[in-house]
């Protein structure tokens, strides 16, 4: 399983990083037996990379229909549209002419950016901090959308998060401190360490959650 382990950053940079938004000064990214190291943003998501931010993009013109179409490479009618939206929490009919602009709460675009995330159906989704802006309700409801999405898609998927009730759901759980990897391994080695440290609770000790069937990133 190889994996990018650099000093003196975030979870969000790493998650950047893998998706090609940032640049890593060393070390290699490994997809699937490929170097992606040099590969564009675009190059990743053609080769099965979806990343889904932290802060959700604001597309000041586009339709919340131009968005699932660019997302799963064909026209959505109202049918379409509403699998990926409902799954989500959200009413197509509602939802699917709607500009992505200030008009929609940060919890309705972080929906809308899972969903989309759906749509694609990539072989690695990396989630950053899905929970930001998520009422309770939907909080809830989420984790059942990444249960559902990992068997729906049969891909690899990556979260990131500080919330105990996401790590429940992990297959494998890489815990990162201070910049470099503190401990890794199977939930169910690694969690009750976790809960049952000091760091648990700080934010110093960021959690990386791999749901990942055969950790090949």
């Amino acid at each position: 399983m190889p994996r990018i382990i650099l000093p003196d950053v975030g979870l969000s940079t790493l998650a950047k990083i893998i998706a090609g938004i940032y640049k890593p000064t060393s070390g290699r990214i490994i997809l699937d037996g490929t170097d992606i190291t040099e590969k564009s943003v675009t190059e990743r998501a053609n080769l099965g990379v979806s990343y889904a931010f932290q802060q959700p993009v604001h597309f000041k013109g586009m339709r919340v229909r131009d968005l699932l179409t660019l997302a799963s490479g064909k026209d959505n009618d109202l049918e379409s549209a509403c699998e990926y939206l409902s799954e989500v929490g959200l009413c197509a009919r509602d939802y699917i002419d709607r500009e992505l602009n200030s008009s929609l709460s940060g919890g309705e675009l972080k929906r809308i950016e899972i969903a989309t995330v759906l749509a694609r159906q990539t072989k690695l989704s990396l989630f950053d901090e899905p929970e930001a802006g998520i009422d309770l309700w939907s909080f809830q409801n989420l984790i059942h959308v990444f249960e559902k999405m990992y068997e729906r898609i049969k891909g690899n998927i990556i979260i990131i998060s500080h919330q105990e009730r996401i790590l429940n759901i992990a297959d494998s759980i890489l815990v990162i401190k201070n910049g470099t990897v503190d401990r890794s391994g199977a939930k169910d080695d690694i969690l009750p360490e976790l809960l049952g440290s000091s760091d648990a609770a700080p934010p110093a000790c960021s959690r990386l959650i791999s749901k990942t069937r055969e950790a090949k990133l």
